[in-house]
């Protein structure tokens, strides 16, 4: 009888225990909701053309923490600034990774580049050469001029086009404006003009790589047969990243064919830091690629979105150029230190990135180490999208999200620097985009330039009301069809 209680109270605490565990295991590894996966393919057909839009239809259902599969591949989807905040502040290091898609090992980019490396040293030596030699206060106020001449030359652009009856391509126009600021920063010369092919092709390299980036791929979705390159990604991003490595070799080539040739200009700084054996020339060249494809694509279509939501409505145009005139009068060329006293025009480039942020998804993270978030498991090696498209237009953080209202950043003290999460377009915590400080400087100059300096018309046969704001989805999110204006002398 002893006996018997003995095993009796042995496979009680047997049960006990493994039931308290299996009970600890599940609360602690339970995968936030999300859609139930087909078999293998898991969630995949669901994405279609424009996944932030998918994403934030199912978000709504599943909550702001939601879990996707995507073949093999586990994705965590953000899309509240409260798991956003949790998770720059809380778990930066732990989100720290980065998600690679198969388009950005080309050329082995993805192994040398500060936006794809993991937290390393070399990470931080890459990010320190940017910060310092780039983009940091000083470096931006001595090269204020520079960038005073490349709007100029817009205007200029934009003036001849008015007098001529011509329509803007108002992307293109600023792509020429920021590819030709970052690479007389960069390399003291222009390569594009406003009358040339040579920008379009320049941005054609760019928007396909980014495009390749974000297209979904099986190798992405199975990493296990990603050496076949079913769909020919890496391929095509590999010939695209090859013409963008050509064009910054044959400058770096000549530069480097004339030892005499010291401009003072970031590559001239590069070229020293090689010289010192503090970076190589494949990093030097490397981080040409991040910084023309981060910094010409995403400026240039906002100020694209700013000018479409500005002729949809007018009033706000006319708001904007009241505060121009009172500030500056008529006539006056508008400097870069003057932009602190135009509160309406920052309010609508906020606005402009809560609407139309110039990454839907952020660059996609990927779990360092099994993580507790938003009271869910979020296992390591997990893909991260923060759908800061969504989060910019949550009925729950925004009154009439889909409202175009400049207005509801008047007297806030909301920026876009990291720190408030409702509205971070460039990311947040370490991972935060070095270039954030050139990019705001310089979408502000443009579009403050081009509402003082004329009156602007749709060029179409539809109403105003009726401008197209239809998206193309990429690593970034530009206007399905290109903007066409008209300037109008003011």
């Amino acid at each position: 009888m002893e006996q018997y209680y003995t095993i009796t109270l042995f496979l009680l605490i047997v049960v006990t225990t493994v039931t308290f565990l299996k009970n600890l295991f599940s609360k602690s590894n339970k995968l936030p909701p999300g859609p139930t996966p087909w078999p293998i393919i898991g969630n995949i057909l669901k994405l279609g053309d424009k996944p932030h839009h998918v994403v934030a239809e199912l978000s709504k259902i599943y909550g702001p923490i939601m879990t996707l599969k995507l073949g093999s591949i586990t994705t965590v989807v953000i899309s509240s600034p409260e798991v956003a905040q949790e998770m720059f502040l809380k778990h930066d290091l732990d989100f720290s990774g980065r998600a690679i898609t198969d388009a950005m090992r080309a050329t082995n980019h993805d192994q040398v580049s500060m936006v794809f490396l993991p937290i390393s040293p070399k990470w931080r030596n890459l990010r320190k050469i940017a910060t310092i030699h780039l983009f940091s206060s000083h470096q931006l106020d001595a090269s204020q001029d520079l960038r005073l001449k490349k709007v100029n030359e817009l205007v200029e652009y934009a003036r001849q086009c008015s007098e001529s009856g011509l329509p803007i391509d108002v992307g293109k126009a600023a792509f020429v404006t920021t590819l030709n600021l970052l690479s007389n920063t960069i390399f003291s010369i222009d390569l594009a003009t406003h009358d040339s092919s040579n920008s379009q092709e320049f941005k054609d390299i760019i928007w396909t790589l980014l495009e390749e980036a974000a297209r979904p791929n099986v190798s992405d979705f199975f990493p296990l047969v990603r050496n076949l390159d079913l769909q020919g990604v890496l391929r095509r991003a590999t010939d695209y990243a090859n013409k963008l490595l050509g064009i910054f070799e044959e400058i770096i080539d000549e530069r480097l064919k004339n030892p005499n040739d010291t401009k003072d200009d970031f590559l001239g700084t590069l070229l020293k830091l090689v010289d010192n054996k503090e970076l190589s020339l494949d990093e030097l060249k490397h981080m040409l690629v991040d910084l023309f494809t981060a910094g010409t694509d995403t400026s240039s279509s906002t100020l694209e979105w700013a000018i479409t939501e500005l002729l949809r409505n007018p009033e706000k145009m006319k708001k904007a150029q009241t505060e121009l005139e009172q500030v500056f009068g008529k006539h006056e060329f508008i400097q870069e230190s003057d932009l602190s006293n135009l509160p309406y025009i920052q309010a609508i480039v906020k606005e402009t990135f809560r609407l139309h942020p110039p990454t839907p998804f952020l660059i996609p993270y990927k779990a360092e180490k099994p993580v507790e978030l938003g009271k869910y498991f979020v296992p390591i090696n997990a893909h991260v999208w923060v759908n800061v498209w969504f989060i910019g237009r949550n009925p729950s953080v925004w009154t009439n999200p889909l409202l175009f209202s400049p207005e509801r950043f008047l007297n806030k003290e909301i920026n876009v620097r990291g720190r408030h999460f409702e509205l971070i377009p460039f990311g947040a915590g370490r991972r935060i985009c070095p270039g954030l400080p050139l990019a705001y400087r310089m979408v502000h100059l443009m579009l403050a330039s081009l509402l003082h300096s004329f009156n602007w018309k749709y060029h179409g046969t539809n109403s105003y009301k009726d401008i197209d704001v239809e998206e193309k989805f990429g690593i970034t999110l530009q206007k399905a069809q290109p903007l066409q204006a008209i300037a109008l002398p003011r």
